[in-house]
């Protein structure tokens, strides 16, 4: 008797694209290039910040060099300068002028008011009204709702909603981790333009961080880009570092 050999089938795999594996990866991308790009940012703001349900009326006065440190100076109604922030990608640095303190922590103090997934790019993007970084990744789902599209996804723990425009800016973001009892939701409006770029002149800020609610309420009065700025910083002698 013979046998007759069986030729075995052959199956090709091909790699799956990311354009196939994502067919909405081209607004995804048109949404990353239309984010304010900037060397510095400079705005004053009209702003009330709630913390906790204390709430004060306050001007920022806020300068951005991209990527290496944001300026924050808080004055009072009566114009007066009450604290001085510098915040960089690995510590705060605040100035309590009202109390004679300073308060000196590694970045990650800013996680007692938000979500561990809020790094400092993250933060820089936010008093821009630009979307946060990580969030425009290549696993992002899309959908579009009456002219706006809605990017949702997750990065580990951290599920998130974009609201973005038909003009590609953000104007809603919505981020929860529920096992950590974290939220915070940012509504952007009233975009206006400046140095050709289109940005919100209202920015809504509300995080809550377990027992821990913060809000803030940015209303820029005067926005510039890209000038040479100075960020002066240093701590008075005789004040005491806070807890």
């Amino acid at each position: 008797m013979s046998c007759k050999a069986r030729k075995q089938a052959i199956t090709n795999h091909q790699p799956v694209s990311k354009a196939a594996a994502n067919p909405y990866l081209s607004k995804i991308n048109m949404i990353r290039e239309s984010q304010s790009n900037f060397n510095t940012f400079s705005g004053r703001a009209h702003s009330k910040l709630d913390i906790n349900g204390s709430s004060n009326n306050v001007t920022l006065n806020i300068r951005i060099n991209h990527g290496q440190k944001i300026w924050v100076s808080i004055t009072a109604i009566a114009g007066i300068e009450v604290a001085r922030a510098l915040i960089t990608p690995d510590s705060i640095l605040i100035i309590n002028k009202l109390q004679s303190e300073y308060i000196r922590k590694p970045f990650s103090y800013i996680y007692t008011y938000t979500s561990r997934e809020i790094d400092y790019k993250a933060f820089e993007a936010l008093l821009v009204g630009n979307a946060i970084p990580q969030l425009l990744n290549d696993d992002t789902k899309l959908q579009t709702d009456t002219g706006s599209m809605i990017l949702s996804g997750n990065v580990q723990e951290l599920m998130y909603k974009l609201t973005v425009t038909k003009d590609m800016k953000v104007s809603q973001t919505d981020l929860s981790n529920e096992n950590q009892a974290q939220s915070l939701l940012v509504n952007n409006t009233a975009f206006i333009e400046a140095e050709n770029r289109v940005v919100p002149s209202q920015i809504n800020i509300a995080s809550v961080a377990k027992a821990k609610k913060i809000a803030l309420n940015i209303h820029y009065i005067k926005v510039d880009f890209d000038l040479p700025l100075q960020y002066p910083f240093s701590i008075p002698s005789g004040y005491s570092e806070a807890n």
